[in-house]
């Protein structure tokens, strides 16, 4: 097959969808892979070390979808890429269409085949979004804390407290990975955390893992308790494809 990574264009996006490394497995597979130039400069990958891996570079994404079957990405296609499109095209990247009813449109319009890696199931789990969500959950927690400051228009509360103050307490809707994560992140800063979730056997992992955390199943009567008590809140419930 012929694959075609192109440089992420959407604002603040550095990622790349292919390391060099994959792409000297791809290629040891029997594919052929077209990558843009520039396209890992945001995270590390220089050009030499696509042409090292056996890529093929080219200077414009319109190059790289011509030339190629499949394009995998990192983000969502932007309008300037719609247009490149066909249907001989399978698209491979994160696209949570839920949000974007014209984009989910677009797409189809295209007639390309679309495979979205949040809803690439395996064993009955989420291989391609679990990390995503990692990543999302820990980062709600350092980034909701840098947040706090008034200088950030925050409350000034400091989540871990200091001696003679008391810690700010955290809830994290949702206890799945990203809210996992989060709930680990903020009670290692010293953070008083609650969780709240539908799902017992989840409560039960929750309480047995991350010692000092509170787990509560999730009611309208306890979020209405513990809601105004709250100085950051994480939303990380998933509602797959949703």
């Amino acid at each position: 097959m012929k694959i075609g990574i192109p440089k992420e264009t959407k604002p603040q996006e550095n990622r790349v969808a292919t390391t060099p490394s994959t792409v000297s497995e791809l290629i040891r597979r029997g594919h052929q892979v077209f990558v843009q130039r520039s396209a890992g400069i945001g995270c590390g990958f220089s050009d030499e070390m696509f042409v090292e891996a056996g890529a093929r570079l080219l200077g414009e994404a319109g190059s790289v979808f011509e030339n190629a079957d499949m394009i995998i990405k990192v983000k969502e296609p932007q309008p300037s890429e719609i247009g490149m499109l066909e249907p001989r095209h399978v698209l491979f990247t994160y696209l949570h269409l839920a949000a974007d009813k014209k984009l989910a449109q677009s797409l189809v319009a295209t007639g390309c085949t679309g495979i979205a890696y949040e809803t690439v199931y395996v064993n009955g789990k989420l291989p391609m979004l679990e990390p995503m969500s990692e990543i999302a959950g820990r980062m709600s927690a350092i980034y909701g804390a840098a947040m706090l400051a008034k200088h950030h228009k925050g409350s000034g509360v400091l989540l871990s407290g200091v001696p003679g103050v008391p810690c700010g307490n955290v809830t994290v809707i949702g206890g799945g990975t990203a809210g996992f994560n989060a709930a680990r992140i903020a009670s290692g800063m010293g953070a008083q955390v609650t969780v709240l979730d539908i799902n017992q056997e989840r409560l039960n992992y929750i309480d047995n893992t991350l010692a000092g955390v509170r787990t509560y199943f999730s009611t309208p009567e306890n979020l209405e308790r513990i809601l105004p008590q709250t100085d950051l809140l994480v939303g990380a419930v998933l509602l797959p494809g949703a």
